[in-house]
């Protein structure tokens, strides 16, 4: 059982990492479109690469590589989706990111880039390529309903003294189970951390600052001693050209799996608000806000110390390296 999940887990990783190097390898070998200025088009397909307001796709037609340039004007709608995708519908031009397929319309500007008036997006689509058709609910139901059956088990052997050696081995395979099955769970949650992909990860990418702030036990309301940092962040990313953003938050596993993730959501989002509404930021600089639960603590939670330093929102001020070689 084990092993089969572990192997689950490998295939959806290298499935992770087949979509980002074949969107770099079409990134170089694709050849680049310019449009003629007041030229009405639209375009349907891969985000290849973003700097900024820029955001290179390669047409699924006719595979040549359109740059997109999105501004306030431009309209940003996200389509139906099944799979749990970012909540915050006012944010969702903060969801435009390498692998994600879209479709834009609009006029060509004086660069021959396609101004967008409006952009559609369905998150289904990239979470489908990146996962390959991964049943994250039912997996995450797997996880539960194997920890009930260790429960029940548990009981059994405690109740049925003649069949306790019995009814304790069933338990322990349960529990076996509910641990690969949580095992599953983390994948499940990197493949949705996929579809909200850290950017910073890739190598297109460098960091050029990067800051923590903490949050108050239970509370997602950014704290007046953590604005000055966040204010220096903004004024370094306006004097960067090509800036984005990355906001990450995450909790202190005190609340409960379901709990831990909304609030370290919200506390992301928290974040990104204050970078549109005090420092002037536009949402369309900022990729998506991500909440990460519990995961990734900077310390033990077994004590108030390292919960305390686990209640917090990660945020980077990234540059597409792009920019220092011409996009």
């Amino acid at each position: 059982m084990n092993l089969a999940r572990v192997s689950k887990l490998s295939v959806l990783l290298c499935a992770i990492a087949t979509v980002l190097i074949t969107s770099s390898a079409f990134a170089a070998i694709s050849k680049t479109r310019q449009l003629t200025p007041g030229e009405k088009a639209k375009v349907s397909g891969l985000i290849l690469s973003r700097d900024g307001d820029l955001v290179r796709v390669r047409d699924k037609k006719s595979h040549e590589v359109i740059t997109v340039s999105i501004g306030d004007a431009t309209q940003i709608e996200r389509r139906n989706h099944k799979l749990p995708f970012y909540r915050h519908t006012d944010m969702d031009v903060t969801a435009l990111l390498p692998g994600l397929t879209i479709e834009a319309e609009g006029v060509a500007n004086f660069n021959g880039q396609l101004e967008a008036s409006k952009i559609w997006f369905t998150p289904d689509d990239f979470a489908i390529e990146v996962a390959q058709q991964q049943q994250v609910l039912a997996n995450k139901a797997a996880a539960q309903n194997a920890q009930s059956a260790a429960n029940q088990a548990a009981t059994a052997a405690g109740a049925a003294q003649n069949s306790a050696d019995q009814a304790q081995n069933s338990a322990d395979q349960a529990t076996l189970q509910a641990e690969a099955a949580g095992v599953v769970g983390l994948a499940d949650a990197a493949a949705i951390a996929a579809v909200d992909q850290r950017v910073s990860d890739l190598d297109d990418y460098k960091i050029e600052s990067e800051n923590d702030v903490f949050f108050d036990r239970d509370s997602a309301v950014l704290k007046d001693e953590a604005k000055p940092a966040l204010a220096d962040l903004a004024k370094l990313a306006k004097s960067v050209q090509g800036y984005l953003i990355e906001i990450s938050g995450y909790a202190s596993n005190t609340l409960g799996s379901k709990t831990d993730q909304k609030l370290s959501e919200e506390r992301a989002a928290a974040v990104a608000r204050y970078f549109y509404e005090v420092q002037n930021i536009p949402m369309r600089r900022i990729l998506i806000p991500v909440g990460y639960g519990s995961t990734h603590p900077l310390a033990s939670n077994t004590n108030a110390e390292g919960r305390e330093l686990n209640r917090r929102v990660d945020v980077k001020v990234l540059v597409n390296k792009s920019v220092e070689e011409g996009l």
